[in-house]
């Protein structure tokens, strides 16, 4: 094993790190009988973290 092989990451640094950067998830689910497509769900999702020099995309609501 090398040294890189046996670091170990809390999930707290591990989090931090993806939320600095930003995370995108994408997935699509679909719900099918006898060949019969019945539920589709799209999913597209944009993690990320709000600080004074990314600020937030929505407004304050007063």
């Amino acid at each position: 094993m090398t040294v890189v092989e046996r670091r170990e990451i809390a999930l707290v640094d591990l989090l931090d790190r993806l939320l600095a950067g930003g995370v995108v998830l994408t997935g699509d689910i679909t719900l099918r009988i006898a060949d019969v497509d019945l539920v589709r769900i799209d999913l597209n999702a944009l993690i990320s973290s709000v600080n004074e020099q990314v600020p937030s995309p929505f407004e304050e609501l007063a």
